[in-house]
């Protein structure tokens, strides 16, 4: 699938839908099965036209809130995923009901960001997804909140859609929401706001206007949707957040119409494994590096040496994924640490013939192999 960096698109293309809880649920938390059809029926179309198509779906926990009449809004985590257990099943049933009616195939995978932090699964999941559009099954995917707390606690479909659509290469992400894109500030609370048609870059502006989300059933708010659009244009996939209240916004968008906040992707975006490294791990720590090797890393494309780090901060191992700042905390980027934390406070601004003699092992010179880095 070509990239583009226009707001065009190939047909047929590679697009990732991400619905949210709001719009799968009435306020009662039972399913909006009116919806539901509605969204079926415009992907099912989309399939028939030759689209892959790749959902993103939400609404485990509304749903299981809804079968098992639990509506309060205090619950333990063992709750939490005792809902989700019942929702999830309840919510494959109906898509698999409803796009069955129209032909397609179907496909469930619930993932955990455990299962993207692997580079083995990570490169499984793309398997998967890949596998089963090559079969002209249409994924539908969500967070496996049965089994997970973290992503019960922090978690959201956002920051999946967008990852998502960087392991399957996607043409484009569109996000369904109930409000109609990205404004200055929040207009439910600002009647002045503006919204904003198209961003080419994610500044700090940008993220000032978004705020965050206060619901029971649903978790992010625009500020999860900034992130996973820097995480989509940042691989190469543009991104559309728009109202979805009526799902043949999707058609519309395809067809050329700019509809909500269009998101411009990246001209040099990362590839595969850069993705992973970046977005795919958690951040064990950090390192505070000097004028000069940021220079030589944002310059020159080189990898990072103990001779240039400044301090160390946090507690990691060999291998774990670091941030990598300038001296005023400004993030600059993230890599793979060669290091362990207590060695490399061992070696802080060592030249790199002194290192083994200090830690008494053998290892590579570099703190994070350029190979192994991200800069943004």
């Amino acid at each position: 699938m070509s990239k583009l960096s226009n707001k065009t698109f190939p047909k047929p293309c590679r697009i990732v839908v991400k619905i949210g809880t709001r719009l799968l649920t009435h306020s009662t938390g039972k399913l909006n099965l009116g919806y539901m059809e509605k969204l079926s029926r415009e992907l099912a179309n989309l399939h028939n036209q030759g689209h892959e198509v790749i959902l993103v779906s939400s609404g485990s926990i509304g749903a299981g809130r809804g079968k098992l009449n639990i509506m309060r809004s205090a619950v333990s985590i063992p709750e939490k995923q005792a809902i989700a257990a019942v929702g999830q099943g309840l919510l494959i049933q109906i898509y698999e009901k409803l796009f069955s009616e129209y032909g397609v195939v179907v496909g469930q995978i619930l993932l955990t960001r455990t299962d993207l932090m692997s580079r083995k699964r990570y490169i499984n999941a793309c398997n998967t997804v890949l596998t089963l559009l090559k079969l002209e099954v249409i994924p539908i995917i969500n967070e496996n909140d049965s089994v997970s707390v973290e992503e019960i606690k922090f978690g959201d479909n956002d920051r999946l859609s967008a990852l998502v659509a960087g392991i399957s290469d996607a043409n484009l992400l569109v996000i369904l929401t109930d409000i109609d894109g990205l404004y200055t500030s929040n207009p439910r609370k600002n009647p002045d706001a503006k919204l904003i048609p198209e961003v080419e870059k994610i500044d700090a502006q940008i993220k000032a206007g978004a705020d965050k989300s206060h619901d029971d059933l649903a978790t992010g708010g625009m500020i999860t949707k900034l992130h996973a659009a820097e995480i989509a244009t940042n691989s190469g996939v543009s991104m559309y957040i728009t109202d979805g209240s009526d799902p043949g916004v999707i058609s519309r968008l395809l067809d050329g119409e700019h509809v909500g906040t269009y998101f411009y992707p990246q001209k040099h975006y990362l590839n595969r494994r850069k993705r992973w490294i970046a977005y795919g791990q958690e951040i064990k720590g950090l390192v505070v590096i000097d004028r000069g090797a940021c220079d030589a890393l944002c310059s020159s494309n080189k990898s990072l040496l103990p001779v240039g780090v400044i301090s160390v901060e946090g507690d990691f191992a060999q291998g774990d994924l670091i941030a990598v700042t300038d001296p005023d905390n400004n993030e600059i980027g993230r890599g793979l640490s060669n290091f362990s934390s207590e060695e490399l406070s061992s070696i802080l601004q060592c030249p790199s013939n002194e290192i083994t003699a200090i830690i008494n092992r053998s290892s590579a010179e570099e703190v994070i192999h350029r190979d192994n880095l991200v800069i943004y």
